[in-house]
């Protein structure tokens, strides 16, 4: 059963009024003092929603959105039926949207609220990181040198992905950022009495327009757009975080005597729009291109505004500085190269070195993008080739300034700029590009096919090892000359690797760096793609110089895939030719771990600790190999596909399995909550760049003895062992897909236009195994379940505790950062889990033969609710993070309806005769419930 609330009902709702006022729309907020701040925000924009709806809607609308919400809390729900039965489907679109708002303002005024107590008077993570590595130093436990070698590889990238989770529209994200800033303004304490009316109508003019604009998408997105989604966020970050975050790492290193080199790139972007082809047959070569070109022009315009800004201050005068020798030469050649430019400064800025070299780059990088724009060639001293050309240009006036003793203007906005154009580059973020392993077996049995020397299809494994590791080491080429009788899968592969030969010539060596494989089996799935890849010049192994201009990922999804990990990487970096490829690429191997499969193959517990194990066996293999390994995190926004705080997880990786440079993917909505805010985009960006640096400098090797850890990964073994066994019973169950398609809106995925990839794999029957695992996690969220997050975990814990091994799972939640971040991340799941509301979907959705389903389910959770407990020795969930447990009670209050409207919307459109199209209304009011309820619960998949 789920645990009552600790709040009353007079708390959570707001007074029982016959003839409700605006205001009453989102009353019933937490009395604690420590959060009036907070209350008095979310008080006045629902304020604001109610007249909104009663200005456009009307009185009737609002009264039956307080009618609903409150009937929603009461035990006998037999009169919200009544009610719910009763409304045509015009108004329960309307009722959903009023619903949906609410959940919309009250999560932006809580990152808003969020971020100012998380920065309010407290030591930033950085400088708590940096103090640490300090004493560190001081000790002589940690040496200058091995610091130094760190942060010259010290990486940290997110990696922007095009997954479909994002259920909230750019333009209502755009909306809820101001309405956000004008909060902010209106809270500040030195704000005129006079400018208060006209932020009062400001606000009210923001929150109308949010109840006008339509909050699911008319038709479904295109990489394109989902590019320009990952632009709109990665130029916010660029103009608003970055510059200061960056200025904040130099001089929290400084107070260790530790200088960043203006050109450190501690911090970059990633992105997958526009590269991620597994299971997108929407992403083609010709939009993979397009969508690069997207992001260079965006980067390129963002560049010009910031030395737009930084221009404006280089006043410095050479009748009070000295210029270089080496700068004037340079500002004298772009005279030459740009006469029409010189003629336009030199008349009032003649004197004004800095000024007159940033007015060339400037109208350098306008040419540059005009080059990409009109795809016209390269003019030497006139535009820029390359990235480096322009680094060195704004590196001439950083040195200058600090020849000249000029240190205060050499590393203020200059340098700002310098690193912030370093971390971006001209296209933003780096473009990983993913493909299907079977893609590139299918394409090699063409080509073998065509010159008729072996039947590659027919090959066994070991055998195809054999003869790719052959081909590797060999120039001899397999397409020969033309593409004549080349089939359909070998166009496609080799198709895709000349576009990204395309890409890094005209954009540079860094616009894509690393082809990743999914489904990666064993060492040939490596191989195949090397050989392709040399088919078209970017690989070449018997060259007197390797060349390897892509580097390649292996992508480990399944729990058996993960298993043989560390194997795999060992066979992979043994083979001569695919070794000289890593050290052409600087020594550096990438590895992608999936969490979202892994889970959905064998539950939450058996798939965050198979991930745990493959990194300690990768770590080892690499280390042996002399190979820094850079491991790529796939993990989603929720904890059934390795969600939680990203910080956290950094920190709770293996002792010794980051050594620098990581990745982690930023999926759908994570996106919008930890950047719609550039402040909240700040805090989140300087907590994992802190974990990143802690963890390779601090956690290099155990702190604990082998029979602690043995201990410890034995009691892990069996929580993970017995959570699969349940789980695997659970989904083994034949009642499953019947009760999971019945009981979740999950069918609806497909109709809610938020992303470009299809919800299920083609060419399948319609199983398990062919749903993917975002609408997996994103219908049991739906229905409150919430099952890949918790489901397992209970039986794995009570098979430990009776095995005799309480004290030293206790032991593990108090000292060990991969359990307790493990445990709270299952607290926080099981907190969002509600079965009293699951249990209305099972009742009026599923049919008899399917709910023994759920008593199985009801039965774990109370398992689970129970173990977690015992293990944490708290006598509620969330004990200890008492904001987040608070947070999510308060949204009950509204989720509730939108749950029994969900639920009665579901009947009465699977009620539609076969052959008969759904109501219109009926339909939208039933996605508009989807869209309220991931906004409540802030998550989809």
């Amino acid at each position: 059963m789920t645990p009552p609330s600790p709040l009353t009902t007079e708390q959570i709702l707001a007074s029982d009024r016959r003839q409700p006022d605006p205001a009453s729309f989102g009353g019933g907020l937490s009395s604690d003092a420590e959060h009036a701040a907070l209350r008095a925000s979310v008080r006045q924009l629902t304020t604001l929603l109610g007249e909104a709806l009663t200005r456009h809607e009307g009185p009737e609308l609002l009264e039956l959105v307080e009618q609903v919400r409150r009937l929603a809390r009461q035990p006998d729900d037999e009169d919200l039926r009544r009610v719910l039965a009763a409304v045509d489907p015009a108004t329960a679109v309307v009722l959903a949207r009023a619903f949906t708002a609410y959940f919309q303002l009250v999560n932006t005024t809580e990152q808003l609220h969020r971020w100012q107590e998380l920065t309010a008077g407290t030591e930033g993570p950085l400088a708590a990181t940096v103090g640490r590595i300090g004493t560190a130093l001081e000790s002589g436990d940690l040496s200058r040198e091995l610091l130094d070698e760190v942060l010259e590889r010290l990486e940290y990238r997110p990696v922007f992905t095009a997954h479909p989770t994002e259920a909230s529209r750019r333009s209502v994200l755009r909306l809820l950022r101001k309405i956000a800033e004008t909060v902010r303004a209106a809270e500040d304490p030195r704000r005129p009495a006079s400018q208060v009316p006209a932020d009062e109508r400001r606000l009210a003019e923001l929150v109308d327009l949010l109840w006008q604009t339509d909050e699911l998408r008319v038709v479904r997105p295109e990489p394109a757009d989902e590019a320009r989604t990952a632009v709109y966020y990665l130029r916010s970050i660029a103009g608003e975080v970055v510059p200061e975050l960056l200025a904040e790492l130099d001089r929290q290193l400084a107070r260790i005597d530790v200088t960043l080199p203006a050109t450190a790139r501690p911090l970059r972007f990633g992105t997958w729009a526009g590269g991620d082809r597994d299971g997108n047959p929407n992403v083609t070569p010709a939009v993979t291109l397009d969508v690069l070109h997207l992001q260079h022009t965006s980067g390129l315009a963002e560049l010009i505004e910031m030395v737009d800004e930084v221009l404006t201050e280089m006043t410095a005068s050479t009748r009070i500085v000295t210029a270089t020798d080496e700068l004037r030469e340079s500002i004298a050649a772009d005279a030459e190269a740009l006469p029409i430019t010189w003629e336009s400064v030199r008349r009032l800025n003649a004197e004004e070195p800095y000024r007159l070299k940033l007015s060339f780059v400037r109208v350098r990088l306008l040419r540059t993008r005009d080059r990409l724009v009109h795809g016209t060639p390269h003019e030497p001293g006139r535009d820029y080739r390359g990235f480096d050309e322009l680094v060195r240009d704004l590196t001439l006036v950083r040195d200058s300034m600090l020849a000249a003793g000029d240190d205060l203007t050499g590393d203020g906005a200059i340098l700002r700029l310098i690193r912030t154009a370093v971390t971006f580059g001209a296209g933003l973020a780096t473009m990983d590009v993913r493909e299907h392993s079977a893609k590139h077996h299918a394409a090699l049995a063409e080509l073998y096919g065509r010159i008729g020397e072996i039947d590659y299809a027919s090959l066994e494994r070991p055998e195809r090892i054999a003869v790719l590791a052959q081909e590797m080491a060999s120039s001899r080429p397999l397409t020969g000359v033309g593409a004549a009788g080349m089939g359909e899968a070998a166009t496609a592969s080799l198709g895709l690797l000349e576009v990204i030969r395309e890409a890094l010539d005209a954009y540079g060596p860094e616009v894509i760096e690393t082809y990743i494989v999914s489904m990666t089996h064993d060492v040939d799935d490596l191989f195949a793609v090397v050989v392709l890849a040399r088919e078209v010049g970017l690989v070449d192994v018997v060259a007197d110089e390797t060349v390897a201009r892509i580097g390649f990922a292996p992508l480990f999804e399944t729990v058996a895939e993960l298993e043989s990990a560390g194997p795999l990487l060992d066979a992979l970096l043994s083979d001569p030719s695919y070794r000289r490829i890593v050290a052409a690429r600087g020594d550096v191997q990438e590895i992608m771990l999936g969490y979202s499969d892994s889970s959905k193959d064998a539950g939450i517990a058996a798939s965050q600790w198979q991930v745990h194990r493959a990194q300690r066996q990768l770590r080892d293999v690499a280390r042996a190999h002399g190979v820094v390994l850079r491991l790529f995190h796939g993990r989603g926004g929720s904890t059934g596909r390795g969600g939680g705080p990203t910080a956290e997880a950094i920190m709770s990786q293996p002792y010794g399995s980051l050594d620098g440079p990581i990745k982690i993917t930023e999926q759908g909505e994570v996106i919008s909550d930890k950047y719609s805010l550039p402040g909240l985009g700040r805090q989140n960006l300087e907590g994992a760049l802190a974990a990143v640096l802690e963890a390779s400098v601090l956690h290099r090797t155990s702190l604990l003895g082998p029979d602690v850890l043995d201990g410890w990964n034995a009691t892990m073994d069996l929580v993970a062992e017995q959570g699969k066994q349940a789980y695997r019973s659970l989904v083994g169950d034949e009642q499953l897909v019947p009760f999971f398609v019945a009981a979740t809106p999950v069918d609806e995925l497909g109709k809610m236009n938020i992303g470009s990839r299809p919800a299920k794999r083609p060419g399948g029957a319609g199983g398990l195994d062919d749903l993917r695992a975002i609408p997996w996690v994103f219908g049991w969220t739906q229905s409150r379940m919430v099952l890949p997050g918790w489901f397992g975990v209970g039986s794995g814990l009570k098979a430990a505790f009776d095995d005799g091994r309480g004290e030293t799972l206790q032991e593990m939640y108090g000292s060990w950062a991969f359990f307790r971040t493990f445990v709270s991340n299952v607290q926080m799941t099981l907190t969002k889990t509600d079965l009293d509301i699951a249990a209305a979907y099972v009742q009026e959705l599923v049919p008899d033969a399917s709910k023994g389903v759920f008593d199985v389910i009801r039965r774990e959770h109370e398992l689970t609710l129970e173990q977690v407990l015992r293990v944490t020795g708290e006598p509620s969930l969330l004990e200890s993070a008492p904001v987040l447990r608070r947070t999510l009670e308060l949204r009950d209050s509204y989720l509730a309806p939108l749950h029994a409207l969900q639920v009665s919307l579901l009947r009465s459109v699977r009620a539609t005769p076969d052959g008969q199209d759904v109501d219109q209304d009926l339909q939208r009011a039933l996605l508009l419930t989807i869209n309220g309820i991931s906004a409540g619960l802030r998550n989809t998949g």
